[in-house]
């Protein structure tokens, strides 16, 4: 509820903190004579939130106890400076003085504060105490609550049962609070405690029960009240319980009168129970008892629960009803009705004394008896009308006497909700300029819950005669305030908008009252406060601070300030700063403007003439001002930047000045204007001028150094580079550019344009190429921008040609045999860095002193050219004709360089050979075994000669043989060669016979040889079995064991040696094979074949050697094992004493444990197993594109899908897998992405079942289709290995009781795994995105291959990322479906799925956003600005044209690494004209048929549209519209300086194939002609008949844009016979404007008056483009009297 007051009301808290801006609320109340303030109804402080009811104990402000005059009197007592805790403090520690008196009252303020504290301690303690308690009782009496709920059931809130006892008293100590003198429970209720007793169980309550008293009194009518029920009795029933709504304070007074005589009865009772119980023996006390006992049992009958005092348990109701709505009643009337209940035992008489108000009439009672007597718990009713006469608030009360001692106090009130209004206490209507009108409007709501009206009058009316004398129409005038409107009214939420309006006449602070009235008779004032301003500006500082004129200086008559620039270069632009504060507490607008100075020559202390101050606009002004126009803030400092930027070399003097727009004119002082009713003139003012100078002066430029000499030679061609300096010492930067010199020679400077700021430097780069050798001088201009005279620089330099050098410093071609050609190298290097033309050749001197024509040297090449310290070989070929010794010279000659010579030398013989000894003798020979001579062979000549035996001659040659090693040879210079010579004896006999040695360029040679004859033995001596470069040697054949390594990489080769001994010297053969894995025979093994194989190959031979050793594998492994064993060699004789390494080499293209014996036979002897065993790991499966892997290539193929743009389409790449293995081998494939910084180490993989099972086509799992009829092999128990690891099938266990080789690997137990846990280092995460493979299953067929496809999808990226690397692999895991290609028992085991290193391949890709690199001509961006006078062609008669066109370009680049597909949108008056490169067009079909042809813009590569803008007549049409008819985009923009343009903007789209799109903005300004005629009217007043006369108008033109026009007459005038009124020229065209000043045209007008009437025409001047018409009125009056008639024109 809104408390009521008269005028402005204001909380404790909102007075302390409200200020005189903050809006105030105003309630009216209908007591007028009521204070105009009154505080809360309320206490100040809130209850804490765990308490629900209110309670009077609470301590009231100062505000609150004390009346109003209490504070006019004891004023200085209320208000004095009071001591507070600081300056006592520091009073009790300045003691110690030799004043007593202060001694003293600083002792006596000690104590003061002391006692102060401790009882702000105590009323702390006390407060938190009573809160406590009272939050105990709440929570008891709620529990007592919830226990009558739970009784009673659902009908609780519907039987309307009393309230609980409270429990406050039990909870709080009353010692406590009496001992601080506050009302304690006990001093307002005296019945004495209750006995508590043991607990019962639940009964029927009484009041439910009905009792003889009910029955006896239910009655129909007043009088018959036996057979009839009351109906207020149910009523009283319903309403037992505590209403909520009923205020804290009437309930409290009614509880304390209802409860009055029962306290005093009980009070009684308890005094004669504490003296019989005190004084009395038992056995009298007995004896009472019972005869009270017996008395009780007389007048103990049942009660009524209504009867009980309304603050018991079960006690009744208040008889006050708080009114919740009271109506708004003015000329009707309320009726309420009271009844008064007997609560006591006996019959009352009742006497109501009635309210003293006018306002509240009470009728007759209604009593259940006569004679005005109510039985007990019987009621009476009465009723009372309430006639209000206003609206207006009443209180009053009714009094009700009985024979109680105490009479009934019934309170009355009657209010009504006022109405409240938003309006603050002071409006202040802010600062306005003198003479000028300011309106500041204000919403005022209504607040309340009713209605008002109101009315406003100026104070000093109040009170009016009558309300019709002060309500007015306009505004409520109270100078030089207004207020309106004066009368209104408002409901509830309603609001309105209150106007002030403020104009002053004076420079001073003003203020008013004014009252408002409501039609309740409230009245409140409210203050209009108001400030009157005159224009003040002040220049505050400049940068640099202002200048004083010199003596005798010429300076501005009218200007109060002079500043000065520094001489500045042509074309440089320097700025200062003004600051220029507005004085005023006004908004003030305006504008600067550029004037010539007005020069006149004045003496000391003499003063100009302002008078005769004429203002010309300076148009070649140097200066000017930014901002140029605007609004200067009230009461503030404003910066604006004075920019001075001369163009040409001279002196310029300006002024300029501050003009304020639109200022009021001070009304007079004889005149005073009425408020409301003037119109304020206004006018342009100037506030400020300010003289400005500045100067110019040239450029100053410094070379350093000015000339430059290179030291030295240089090559030609070569660029030389020069560092050097230029120092610009001038006052601005400036803008340079160097010539180029390429006549001859090439001189030239980086950077070769530029920019260089004031007083610094910039470092240049001379690049000097020379064209001829030889010296060169050159000078070097520069030009620099908005200067005459260039710099130049000096450069001068010397240049030399190419050099070349021979690596060798002469030509050894040494001795060589007759006939023969000798081919000798060497190099030719370029030492410069030029490139060099040479040519070589025998010198024709050496020729011609051997008198020879043609020379025996050939030269390859013989010419040509060396690139820049490039080398060339040069193969020189000599052929021997004659035997001689050669010396001649080779000459070098070199283009626009030095030649040289190279010495040759070179000896011409023939070879010639001889043996040292010619008889051979052996002593001893067996049959059959080759027995060994040896014997030399000596070259007498400086040539290699070459020899070769021939077979045995003489008798005996049939009876054996004999080999000479070697058989043929070369014999070097004089060298003495020693020969082996092997005979072999058939038969027991003497033998001799001869050899012929055949020499080259001898005869042959005989030789005799002689021998006899043995037996043969041969026996296998040792065997070596090396591994890891260790040798070890057994005792037996049956220790040996060629191990091959278990970790064999696939496809590679590995050799184990073998070593046969002969111990004998016989001959016998032997033979080596694998039992299991042998090689092919299909293979033509040949010794060649051998030693090809075995040989390293040399670069040279690399493709041979390949291709033959790729062949031999192939043929070795051709049986499809996997595995082939070879021996090298596999058979052959073991000659006599002969120790042979066999090579025992495995070839494998398949992985798998392998195992297998090697028969080794040897002549007549058993047969040799020797164990051997090999494990190879590895994939077989290789990439078509990458090719098989040797052993050393580990290298991790990468499918690389490029650079793609976000969200694009999916790319796929076809992957074919080659397989070159016998068995065929199923993959599956698995993708993973690749995460970087993740911190997991690896993956734990459970399979329940296989690990790949197979798939069908639709990817869904089928049994396994092999068979199962093979052997199973048994698993060995007893050989379980200790370590938790499953056993892999196809595992082998070895015997260790001594069994035969044959039988140490036996089968065991092909189990099949169930569940099966692996755990691999972490590497990724398996997702199929963005990589996909399909299909995920798939058989490589065995020596052939199949394809996959990898998709790629590239991902949508947000907008903050700019690039993504997507990385990830795929595994292809290889499975063997066939039982035979996972194993052979005792011979292969091979793994599959997880137990075999899968195909890995690495994937990569990058993701970036489309996005388009946008160039275009200019900086500003894609803005174009046209004018509309375009469309005037250079003939207008001929009609304007339809269309102009004016086009940009703009350059496309693409700068990503992908293709980008996109399209171009724009609408007019934008059209994309063309697009260069035509080929870029992209014409498919689907896209065709999806989006429209599109460009395609590879990457690094770039495109040139032109985009055009379109003047047409129809964009001339939207100047003329409004804003809200224009459509988006489109702006008219209206300038300060008269121009006027149609702003046309939107953005080109690149909408790219991923549906992404990239604006480009795209602006145009259209200017649009403005047309204005000098004057509106023109009047010619009256005329001679018949005269014409003629006046001037002029057409101005205040746009950029020329204007075709045309002047026409009104159509009455155009028809008239007699010509009246003419102009001349109807038509023409309006430049546009030049500076600042508009161009204009004159119209001449005339008149011709035809009568002695008046005429009148209007002329209107239309342009061709669209422009606003101009309207001319013309008037003029015929006359015959002659003194009009103009005696000039006769």
């Amino acid at each position: 509820m809104v408390p009521s007051g008269l005028g402005i009301y204001e909380s404790q808290r909102e007075r302390d903190t409200h200020t005189p801006q903050q809006p105030i609320y105003c309630a009216w109340t209908p007591h007028p004579i009521q204070s105009s303030r009154r505080e809360p109804l309320y206490p100040t402080w809130r209850d804490p939130p765990i308490l629900s009811r209110k309670t009077p104990l609470y301590t009231h402000s100062l505000s609150e106890t004390c009346p109003s005059w209490t504070f006019l009197v004891f004023k200085s007592t209320y208000t004095a400076d009071v001591i507070g805790m600081d300056t006592g403090t520091n009073l009790i520690k300045s003691r110690g003085g030799d004043n007593l008196y202060h001694e003293k009252f600083v002792e006596e303020l000690q104590k003061i504060h002391t006692e102060y504290n401790h009882r702000l301690t105590e009323v702390d303690m006390v407060e938190k105490h009573i809160i406590q308690a009272r939050a105990r009782a709440t929570a008891a009496e709620e529990r007592a609550l919830n226990m009558l709920k739970v009784d009673v059931g659902e009908d609780f809130h519907n039987i309307g049962l009393p309230p609980v006892k409270s429990s406050f008293r039990w909870c709080v100590d009353n010692d406590l609070l009496k001992k601080h003198n506050l009302i304690c429970p006990e001093d307002y209720i005296t019945d004495r405690i209750p006995i508590t007793k043991a607990p019962k169980g639940n009964k029927e309550p009484d009041y439910i029960k009905e009792t003889f008293s009910f029955k006896q009194h239910i009655s129909t009518s007043p009088r018959d009240q036996k057979h009839t029920e009351i109906p207020h009795l149910r009523k009283t029933l319903d309403s037992i319980l505590y209403n909520p709504s009923t205020p804290p304070k009437l309930l409290y007074l009614t509880l304390n009168f209802a409860s009055h005589s029962l306290f005093v009865s009980k009070k009684s009772s308890s005094s004669h129970k504490s003296v019989w119980k005190d004084n009395m023996y038992k056995a009298d006390r007995e004896q009472d008892r019972v005869y009270l006992a017996r008395l009780e049992n007389r007048h103990n009958y049942l009660k009524n629960p209504r009867f009980f005092p309304p603050n018991t348990l079960n006690g009744g109701k208040s008889l006050i009803f708080h009114q919740k709505k009271v109506d708004r009643m003015i000329t009707g009337r309320k009726v309420m009705t009271i009844e008064l209940q007997n609560m006591t035992s006996v019959c009352r008489h009742v006497r109501v004394i009635p309210p003293s108000t006018s306002a509240f009439a009470i009728g007759l009672g209604k009593f259940p008896g006569e004679g005005g007597i109510v039985a007990p718990g019987m009621t009476c009713q009465y009723t009372i009308q309430f006639i209000p006469e206003y609206l207006a608030d009443y209180e009053d009360c009714i009094l009700v006497e009985t024979q109680a001692p105490y009479s009934l106090l019934i309170p009355i009130e009657a209010r009504r909700p006022p109405p409240v209004l938003t309006l603050p206490r002071i409006i202040d209507c802010g600062s306005c300029l003198v003479g000028g009108v300011k309106m500041t409007e204000l919403v005022c709501r209504n607040e309340g819950s009713s209605n008002g009206k109101f009315c406003i009058m100026p104070k000093k009316v109040w009170p009016p005669p009558n309300f019709r004398a002060v309500a007015t129409i306009g505004f409520v005038e109270q100078g030089p305030f207004g207020i309106r409107p004066a009368v209104f009214e408002l409901g509830p939420d309603q609001a309105m908008l209150l106007e002030v309006m403020f104009s002053p006449s004076s420079p001073e602070n003003l203020k008013q009252t004014f009252t408002i009235v409501c039609d309740n008779c409230q009245i409140n004032d409210i203050t209009v406060t108001g400030s009157g301003q005159l224009i003040a500006l002040e220049l505050l500082s400049v940068t640099g601070g202002e200048s004083h004129p010199a003596p005798g200086e010429p300076t501005d008559i009218a200007a109060q300030h002079l500043i000065c620039f520094d001489p500045q270069n042509p074309h440089a632009t320097t700025e200062k700063k003004l600051l220029i504060r507005n004085s005023t507490h006004v908004e003030l607008p305006f504008y600067w403007q550029i004037m010539k100075p007005n020069l006149q020559p004045l003496m000391p202390e003499e003063t100009g003439d302002l008078a005769k101050v004429k203002y010309h606009l300076d148009v070649e002004s140097a200066f000017s001002l930014n901002p140029n126009l605007g609004i200067l803030q009230p009461h503030a400092d404003h910066e604006f930047i004075l920019t001075y930027a001369p163009q040409e070399l001279k002196d310029y003097h300006s002024v300029i000045q501050i003009v304020l727009r639109d200022i009021p004119e001070p009304p007079s002082s004889e005149k005073q204007v009425m408020l409301g009713n003037s119109e304020s003139k206004t006018d342009d003012v100037i506030a400020l001028e300010i003289e400005v100078k500045g100067s110019t002066e040239p450029f100053q430029l410094l070379l350093e150094p000015y000339v430059i000499i290179i030291p030295g030679e240089n090559f030609i061609g070569v660029n030389v580079k020069k560092a050097f300096k230029m120092w610009n010492n001038s006052k601005s930067s400036i803008k340079y550019t160097w010539g180029k010199i390429s006549v001859r020679d090439i001189v030239e400077v980086e950077p070769h344009t530029g920019v260089l700021d004031a007083s610094e430097f910039c470092e240049f780069e001379l690049n000097f190429t020379g064209g001829k050798p030889g010296h060169a001088s050159h000078n070097l201009h520069c030009k620099i921008e908005h200067s005459v005279e260039p710099v130049v620089l000096h450069v001068e330099a010397a240049f030399k040609g190419p050099a070349l050098s021979i690596d060798v410093p002469s030509l050894h071609l040494g001795l060589i045999k007759l006939g023969q050609n000798v081919l000798s190298t060497f190099e030719i290097q370029n030492l410069s860095q030029l490139p060099a033309w040479w040519r070589m050749q025998e010198s024709q001197a050496c020729l011609a002193e051997r008198n020879e024509d043609a020379s025996p040297f050939t030269i390859q090449p013989s010419d040509g050219e060396l690139p820049p310290l490039g080398k060339c070989s040069v193969s020189v070929l000599f052929r021997s004709l004659l035997c001689q010794r050669l010396q001649t010279v080779l000459e070098l000659d070199v283009e626009n360089g030095e030649g040289s010579h190279l010495p040759v030398f070179v000896e011409v013989q023939t070879p010639q050979a001889c043996l040292m000894s010619s008889h051979l003798v052996f002593s001893e020979i067996y049959i059959g075994v080759p027995a060994q001579a040896t014997v030399k062979l000596f070259n007498q000549t400086l040539l290699p000669a070459k020899y070769f035996w021939e077979e045995l001659i003489g008798s005996q040659s049939a009876f054996c043989s004999a080999t000479v090693s070697p058989t043929s040879g070369t014999l070097g210079p004089h060298e003495e060669k020693e020969l082996c010579i092997e005979l072999t004896a058939n038969i027991m006999v003497s033998l001799k016979t001869d050899l012929i040695l055949i020499a080259q360029r001898t005869l042959g040679f005989l030789f005799q040889v002689h021998g006899a004859k043995t037996a043969l033995a041969i026996l296998i001596s040792e065997v070596t079995f090396i591994f890891s470069d260790e040798k070890q040697m057994l005792q037996s054949p049956q220790d040996l064991l060629l191990d091959f390594g278990s970790e064999v990489a696939l496809k590679s080769i590995v050799t184990r040696q073998l070593i046969l001994t002969n111990h004998t010297g016989i001959d016998a053969p032997f033979t080596l094979e694998a039992e299991y894995f042998s090689s092919c025979p299909s293979f033509p093994f040949t010794s060649s074949t051998a030693s090809l194989i075995n040989f390293i190959p040399f670069p040279r031979n690399l493709i041979k050697y390949s291709s033959v050793l790729s062949a031999f594998v192939l043929a070795l492994l051709s049986h499809g094992r996997g595995v082939a064993f070879h021996a090298q060699p596999s058979t052959g004789t073991l000659k006599a004493f002969q120790q042979l390494i066999i090579e025992i080499t495995a070839y494998n293209n398949m992985w798998g444990e392998y195992h297998d014996d090697l028969i080794c036979r040897v002549g007549d002897l058993q047969p040799t197993l020797i164990p051997m065993q090999m494990t190879v790991k590895g994939c077989p499966i290789f990439l078509q594109m990458t090719g098989p892997q040797t052993e050393h290539q580990t290298k991790i193929p990468i499918i690389r899908f490029g650079a793609h743009v976000s969200g694009g389409d999916t790319v796929s790449r076809c992957i074919r897998l080659n397989n070159p293995t016998p068995c065929d081998i199923r993959m599956d494939w698995k993708t993973y992405n690749q995460e970087k910084d993740n911190e997991k180490l690896v993956d734990l993989l459970l399979f329940y079942g296989p690990h790949f099972p197979i798939k069908d086509v639709d990817e869904n799992e089928i049994e396994s289709n092999a068979s199962t009829s093979e052997t199973e092999i048994m698993l060995n128990w007893d050989k379980i290995p200790s370590s938790p690891d499953i056993i892999s099938p196809g595992s082998l266990v070895t015997d260790d009781e001594g069994r035969s080789d044959s039988e140490v690997w036996r089968p065991i137990n092909n189990q099949k795994k169930i569940i099966s846990v692996l755990i691999q280092a972490h590497e990724g995460f398996p997702s199929d995105y963005p990589y996909c493979i399909t299909p995920t299953q798939i058989v490589v067929p065995a020596g052939s291959s199949a394809s996959i496809h990898i998709s790629f999808t590239p991902l949508t990226l947000p907008k903050l990322i700019n690039k993504i690397e997507c990385e990830g692999y795929a595994l292809g895991f290889m499975s063997l479906d066939s039982k035979l290609a996972q194993g052979i028992p005792g011979k292969v085991t091979r793994s599959y799925g997880y137990g075999v290193a899968p195909l890995r391949m690495d994937l990569q890709a990058f993701v970036k956003p489309a996005l388009l690199t946008v160039e275009m001509d200019h900086d500003g961006g894609m803005v174009f600005h046209s004018m509309a006078s375009d469309l005037i062609p250079n003939q207008p008669l001929s009609g304007v044209l339809t269309e102009s066109v004016i086009t940009h370009n703009l350059k496309l680049t693409n700068s990503t690494e992908a293709p980008l597909h996109f399209r171009i949108l724009l609408s007019v008056p934008f059209t994309v004209s063309s697009i260069d490169p035509n080929r870029s067009l992209k014409t498919s079909h689907r896209d065709r048929e999806e989006q429209g042809k599109q460009l395609l813009l590879h990457p690094q590569q770039n495109m040139l549209v032109k985009v055009s803008f379109h003047t047409t007549l129809e964009l001339l049409t939207y100047q003329n519209l409004p804003a809200d008819q224009l459509l988006s985009g489109i702006k008219v923009l209206q300038f300060e300086n008269g121009d006027r343009k149609v702003e046309f903007s939107q953005n080109l789209v690149i909408e790219y194939s991923n549906r992404t799109t990239q604006l480009v903005p795209v602006t145009a300004y259209l200017t649009v002609p403005l047309l204005e005629l000098s004057c509106e009217t023109v009047d010619f007043e009256t005329c001679f008949v018949n005269q014409t006369r003629t006046e001037d108008v002029f057409l101005l033109n205040r746009s950029r844009c020329r204007s075709y026009w045309t002047a026409l007459l009104d159509q009455q005038e155009q028809h008239n016979n007699m010509e009246v009124f003419s102009i001349c020229p109807i038509h023409g065209i309006l430049e546009a404007h030049e500076a600042s000043l508009p161009t204009k045209a004159t119209l001449k007008i005339s008149f011709t008056a035809r009568s002695n009437v008046e005429y009148e025409t209007t002329v209107t001047v239309f342009g061709m483009l669209g422009e606003k018409p101009c309207k001319l009125q013309i008037r003029g009056r015929g006359s015959y009297d002659e003194k009009y008639e103009d005696l000039r024109l006769i």
